[in-house]
């Protein structure tokens, strides 16, 4: 699993191309792991969110770096674009959560990303915010830390030794018009979608519309559908509201699908509009600690619902688990791949690696 991405690029090159002429139903009938294996994908992924974004803040050239050291099979980004043109990996609407955007630019704290310039955002620490909130993890070389760059994180993986793909998702696209095409120009000019690199680059989204821009400008690009559920999205039972003294992963937890159908209709749409799979969210085991509980969800990963997406020759790559017990637990179930903030776990779960000493990891890179 943690072999390089080349070794599969010869055999890959013509299983994407008619995969994605006949819309991938000739995988029906496969297996997770054949489905995987035709389209040139890791099975049983590990995908680094947002880069080991446990142990080090996220999106950040630490993070990348780290993921790309323990073993990532990919690099996970969440795209945006500033004011100039310029393709950021960055998670939030705003940058008051991970960055000091208050305090450079306490008027405009709460605007969006593409309000502002480059070389507006490089002027901002993107690390000292995880040194206070984690500090059993600090590290003084933390603080100052900037946002990064598509090309920066592009090029983490291109110098990597066993040369990590890339997933890439929409972030918000409806702030950023057209940037499924500056997405696939940038990924042109260096070389990203050459026929030989086929399966380095997956590309997701939570949005219907960008999965169909997505699709119209680059078809031969494996695509993923990411899944949510409730208002706009996969149809819910009636339940409770969300109690006062009750977390939004208890909330999540106990919440169900209205139908089989409701369920199997954003699977459709995601194969009839040229996606290879879907990103369902899962539900932790165990989701007490403040780490945890900010990537508990509803389990959108229930056997039959991975039975569903395989049938329909779909992948499924779920979000987010960081703990030994739920990436076996999901991987039992047939889940193809996994986001996880800690891919040095992920990858000693899923393979017989013993993993890598995170502090001397760091170190090593200059951290």
């Amino acid at each position: 699993m943690n072999t390089s991405l080349k070794a599969t690029l010869s055999v890959t090159a013509t299983a994407l191309s008619v995969a994605s002429a006949v819309s991938f139903s000739s995988f029906a009938q496969a297996s997770d792991t054949a489905l995987s294996a035709q389209l040139g994908i890791a099975d049983h992924a590990v995908i680094a969110h947002r880069g080991d974004s446990y142990n080090a803040p996220e999106s950040t050239l630490p993070a990348y770096q780290l993921a790309c050291e323990v073993g990532a099979d990919y690099l996970e980004l969440d795209l945006q674009r500033t004011k100039d043109g310029k393709l950021i990996a960055v998670h939030d609407d705003n940058l008051k959560r991970n960055t000091n955007i208050e305090t450079v630019y306490p008027e405009r704290a709460d605007d969006p990303v593409n309000t502002f310039t480059w070389a507006e955002l490089e002027k901002l620490d993107a690390g000292s915010w995880y040194n206070q909130a984690y500090p059993e993890r600090a590290r003084e070389s933390f603080s100052g830390l900037k946002l990064v760059t598509l090309d920066q994180v592009r090029e983490i993986a291109e110098d990597c030794a066993h040369q990590p793909g890339l997933y890439i998702e929409t972030k918000v696209p409806e702030f950023f018009p057209g940037i499924e095409q500056d997405l696939k120009q940038d990924l042109t000019e260096h070389g990203w979608l050459d026929d030989d690199a086929k399966g380095k680059v997956i590309l997701q989204t939570f949005n219907k519309s960008s999965l169909e821009a997505l699709q119209d400008v680059m078809p031969n690009v494996p695509k993923i559908l990411l899944l949510w559920a409730g208002d706009g999205y996969i149809p819910t039972k009636d339940s409770a509201p969300k109690a006062d003294d009750e977390s939004y992963a208890q909330y999540y937890a106990r919440q169900e699908v209205a139908s089989k159908s409701g369920y199997a209709e954003w699977l459709d749409y995601a194969k009839e509009h040229g996606a290879i799979g879907v990103g369902p969210s899962g539900t932790q085991a165990n989701f007490d600690d403040a780490w945890s509980s900010q990537f508990s969800y509803m389990d959108l990963a229930k056997s039959w619902m991975v039975d569903m997406s395989h049938e329909k020759g779909l992948l499924m790559h779920m979000y987010t688990l960081d703990d030994r017990e739920d990436l076996i637990r999901y991987r039992e179930r047939g889940v193809d791949g996994f986001f996880t903030n800690r891919p040095n776990e992920a990858v000693k779960a899923l393979t017989d690696s013993d993993g890598k000493d995170i502090e001397a990891t760091l170190t090593q890179l200059g951290y």
